[in-house]
């Protein structure tokens, strides 16, 4: 009998590679080297958060989220989790992330999520608050809160902290702790998208972990 390999999260896609070998100790000053970002981004935020609201009212009359807005929207969220790939949400590379909206393909982590054709009415209305309450939970355990985008606290903060000092006394990244750390983040970026009312795609209470989200459904025998 073939059995049917069930894909887990098809709109909302993370993967991330880890770099090697990283720097011992620069990342006792990356919260430095990313101030430019954060000013940029503390805009972008703004700016995201207004899209939001027009993209909330198109889908209300449309069902559409009108596609330039999207991709906006998108764009900010990608150069969110470059900057906090590169720092303290995971620390998963040395390489200083560009100043980009666009997708950026060589840099070592990628966020993807496909543009919906239609989105529903009435979810549009509830998912982005009662929905997703029992998301915000976890995620006020894993993150320890969000700011303009940002996040460093939580259990993602202390799992970082731990590969920092491991890091600073192996040179290595440890390969388990570097898929919990990344499959933290996909949820966190899987439940963004959602109340973004960017996807109607209820993210899974699951944790994928690490740098490759799971294949594409086939038959094995």
């Amino acid at each position: 009998m073939a059995t049917l390999v069930e894909f887990p999260n098809r709109t909302v896609r993370v993967n991330a590679v880890l770099d090697a070998p990283m720097s011992r100790w620069l990342w006792l000053v990356k919260w430095i080297l990313v101030v430019p970002h954060l000013v940029v981004l503390a805009f972008l935020w703004i700016a995201f958060a207004v899209v939001s609201v027009i993209a909330f009212f198109a889908i209300l009359f449309t069902e559409r989220y009108p596609r330039p807005l999207f991709d906006f929207n998108l764009g900010v969220l990608r150069w969110s989790w470059r900057v906090a790939y590169y720092s303290y949400s995971a620390l998963g590379t040395d390489r200083y992330p560009p100043f980009s909206l666009g997708e950026e393909p060589e840099y070592p982590t990628r966020l993807d999520i496909v543009y919906p054709q239609r989105l529903s009415r009435g979810l549009v209305l509830v998912k982005w608050w009662l929905l997703a309450i029992p998301h915000y939970i976890v995620l006020g355990f894993f993150l320890g809160g969000v700011r303009l985008g940002w996040w460093t606290g939580g259990l993602v903060g202390v799992l970082t902290v731990i590969a920092a000092v491991i890091m600073a006394f192996t040179e290595k990244y440890p390969k388990d702790l570097f898929d919990l750390v990344v499959g933290l983040n996909r949820w966190c970026l899987r439940v963004t998208a959602y109340v973004a009312l960017m996807t109607d795609e209820y993210p899974p209470f699951r944790l994928d972990m690490g740098g490759t989200e799971p294949v594409e459904p086939e038959e094995l025998s």
